[in-house]
């Protein structure tokens, strides 16, 4: 982990929590239990707080940051596909913003709601649980089935024994120069993209 303190305040980090070594956490960043922030992730608490709760994952290249005095918060079972922008805003338990996507200033993403990838989510919209929001700027296409909630909910419990297997598992070796004979495969649970289950 790159791990920076500034003016006095140093990240904290849940001993159940894991952080790639390539991620940034500098400031006043809250990391809670069983929660997983991906490679060249970036927190940068050098103004306002930024916090994930129980369960949150934060993926590769995602952007948390906020304005001065303002809380960026990702609570419980947030998930928060790749590159993704957080900016001073709130997103709600259990609710998925999908890749490539920006939440600006003061928008609260309600429970259990799922943002379209690459949705731009204007500054202070406010958006009720189990809204689908779509677009930019983002609308509320419709509320969200619960077919499509246990999908979520099944994806961040496997980000969370991500946390675990990259915390036993995970280091930095040498590449090998060929493909051995019966190479392995990765034995995590399956997880299919939410068009397959349909």
């Amino acid at each position: 982990m790159q791990i920076y303190s500034i003016d006095g305040i140093i990240p904290v980090v849940d001993p159940s929590a894991y952080v790639h070594p390539s991620a940034v956490l500098i400031g006043d960043v809250i990391v809670g239990p069983q929660c997983y922030v991906g490679p060249n992730a970036v927190l940068r608490g050098d103004f306002g707080r930024l916090i994930l709760e129980r369960g949150a994952n934060l993926q590769d290249t995602c952007v948390m940051h906020g304005f001065p005095g303002t809380d960026t918060i990702i609570e419980e079972n947030g998930h928060i596909g790749h590159g993704a922008v957080l900016h001073g805003c709130r997103i709600g338990r259990n609710s998925l913003v999908g890749m490539n996507s920006v939440i600006m200033d003061g928008a609260v993403i309600g429970e259990e709601c799922i943002v379209a990838a690459c949705s731009f989510v204007k500054a202070q919209f406010l958006c009720p649980e189990r809204s689908m929001l779509v677009g930019s700027p983002a609308k509320i296409l419709r509320q969200v089935s619960d077919k499509e909630i246990a999908w979520k909910t099944q994806g961040t419990a496997e980000y969370q024994q991500l946390a675990l297997r990259s915390q036993q598992s995970m280091k930095q070796v040498q590449p090998l120069s060929a493909v051995e004979p019966n190479r392995p495969r990765i034995s995590a649970e399956s997880v299919q993209p939410l068009y397959k289950s349909k």
